[in-house]
């Protein structure tokens, strides 16, 4: 079985059924297609992830096919990305439709339902989440609301795989059969007639009292107390990441790289290779054998891998989007609203799909000023794992700092950019989940592919960037661009001339700013102000060409300019302003 992006050309191939899954964003239905598939997509328990659709191969008896995770979506009206690429699937036709269904939020799931049965493809329907509803006291008759939607429903809890061999057996099956489209409604007939249906099929057993999941999930969602507690479970999340990432690296990694491993292949090389140039790139200050390892694995992998696990978490239980209802207030003071916190938060792992993320943004005024706050002021996993480095061991107060900086900035920047960029914000439509306990195996091979990406994406530019650094320390190239931005980096900055290193290499990817500092006998200041100005610094290389391809060219170079001037300014600002504070206090 395999999973793969797709292009049309590759869809209904000969001899095979071809299934598009669909249905609202949060229903489960990325669960139900690696379920089914028995491969493995980006899902998450909160709208507006997944933009592009995936193609799994399926095995079911001797019955073979293809299955299209259509991205979810809330109508087919083809005004958003997610719909025009919904539309374009079901336009090219397919077999079977497989809709999924929440049984939590019945009346709202039957409007796409509904615009299905306009296509002359049969559809079957999996009304999950049941155990979810069953908590909640809903009542769904099964039967009936297969007889008032024309099509089977199957009820299914597809995150312990209730109920989806049934579903699958009827898929194939309808599969055979031909379809006349029905007559498409008007808004306010179809709405009519939804009503009629789910008054029909649905009902609610009184609760004596609240469970203490349905009180979590309405606490959380209110200012009272729902900030103190996503205030708690940042300090938390950041204890984690800081102290067990942390740990690893001073316990178990770090060890083992100087000690053991930079040894052995020192001692290797040495014997080998003459002195020289040659072996000083290999194994010198700047070594590729040397930082090559302990940079990437050592210093940056710990806390990438511990960001990972704790944002997973938190994605896959369906807080983040709870965060999103309680930053609205503020969000919208600089012009977006509060759904858009989700590419945001996507930004503290990774700038690319974070950008990619604000297709789901409701208008074009947002997307851009996103995609420029994600590039300007959210550090990614790498870069975070290297202010953590950098900061963790000195100072935890400047690490805080860092990241209040990030805050104020971003704040700062976002109410520019709303002066600056036409248009206007819309009223928050952002879709709040049951809160769950994410599934095991799900949870496994999402962290699986995510390091997978992280050592692609990150880990191979980063040794390119080192391997730049060794070739830049022995041909002299360094002390030549440290003279012609001397001012700038001693003068303004307070930094050593050979923090100039970090510049150039943070070109390539930002956390390159950030690590050659801690091979300097810095102070706490100077390490403050390093961390600042590869906080602001350009976007990388990768994130530069998605700015461009999404937006322009213009856009990308816009975006990088006010970067790089604001690492510069706040950088500069920084080293003043706790110059003249420490000099008062010594």
């Amino acid at each position: 079985m395999g999973c793969h992006q797709a292009g049309p050309q590759e869809k209904g191939r000969d001899g095979k059924i071809k299934i598009l899954l669909m249905g609202n964003p949060n229903v489960g239905k990325s669960v139900v297609f690696s379920k089914l598939t028995g491969v493995h997509v980006d899902s998450s328990n909160y709208a507006g992830t997944t933009v592009d659709y995936t193609v799994g191969d399926i095995r079911f008896g001797n019955k073979e096919g293809i299955m299209i995770d259509v991205p979810g979506t809330y109508s087919l009206e083809a005004t958003s990305e997610a719909e025009r690429v919904a539309v374009s699937l079901l336009e090219e036709g397919a077999d079977v439709i497989i809709c999924v269904l929440d049984a939590t939020h019945l009346e709202r799931n039957l409007d796409l339902a509904y615009r299905l049965k306009e296509y002359p493809i049969p559809v079957v329907y999996s009304l999950n989440l049941m155990d979810v509803a069953e908590r909640q006291g809903i009542r769904i008759d099964v039967d009936k609301l297969s007889e008032e939607l024309g099509s089977p429903v199957i009820p299914t809890v597809a995150i312990k795989n209730r109920g989806l061999r049934e579903l699958m057996q009827t898929a194939i099956k309808l599969s055979k059969e031909k379809k006349e489209p029905e007559p498409k409604l008007e808004d306010e007939e179809r709405w009519i007639r939804i009503r009629e249906i789910v008054a029909k099929v649905q009902s609610e057993v009184e609760q004596e009292e609240l469970t203490f999941i349905q009180k979590l999930e309405d606490w959380t969602i209110q200012p009272w107390p729902g900030i103190p507690i996503a205030f708690l479970v940042l300090v938390v999340s950041l204890g984690i990441v800081v102290g067990v990432g942390k740990a690893l690296r001073a316990v178990i990694l770090l060890p083992l790289v100087r000690q053991v491993i930079v040894p052995f292949l020192s001692k290797i090389v040495s014997s080998i290779v003459p002195a020289g140039i040659l072996r000083n790139v290999l194994v010198g200050e700047y070594g590729i054998l040397v930082i090559g390892i302990e940079w990437p694995f050592a210093l940056i992998l710990p806390y990438v891998l511990l960001f990972y696990i704790v944002f997973s978490f938190l994605e896959d239980s369906g807080y983040l989007p709870r965060i999103g209802v309680l930053a609205d207030g503020v969000l919208r003071k600089i012009g977006i609203q509060g759904g858009n916190i989700i590419p945001m938060m996507l930004g503290y792992g990774c700038a690319v799909p974070a950008i990619l993320g604000t297709r789901a943004a409701n208008t074009q005024k947002e997307r851009l000023m996103v995609a420029s706050l994600v590039s300007f002021a959210i550090p990614c996993a790498s870069q975070s794992g290297a202010f953590f480095a950098l900061l963790g061991d000195r100072s935890i107060f400047a690490l805080i700092f860092v990241y209040l900086m990030s805050i104020i900035a971003m704040l700062a920047v976002g109410t520019m950019l709303n002066r600056i960029i036409p248009g206007a914000s819309q009223p928050i439509l952002l879709e709040v989940p049951n809160l769950l306990l994410p599934d095991k195996d799900a949870f496994k091979k999402k962290l699986k592919l995510r390091m997978k990406h992280f050592m692609i994406d990150a880990e191979a530019p980063m040794l390119i960037g080192i391997v730049i650094a060794a070739i830049i320390a022995e041909t002299g190239i360094l002390n030549e661009f440290s003279k012609l931005i001397y001012p700038l980096v001693e003068g303004w900055l307070g930094l050593p001339k050979e923090a100039s290193l970090s510049l150039l290499l943070g070109i390539i990817r930002r956390e390159l700013a950030v690590l050659p500092l801690l091979e300097m006998n810095l102070s706490t200041l100077q390490l403050t102000v390093g961390a600042i100005v590869a906080l602001f610094y350009l976007p990388c290389l990768s994130v530069f060409g998605v700015l461009a391809n999404e937006f322009s060219v213009k856009s990308a170079l816009f975006i990088g300019l006010i970067t790089i001037v604001s690492a510069f300014v706040f950088g500069g600002l920084v080293n003043q302003i706790g110059s003249i504070i420490l000099g008062v206090v010594g």
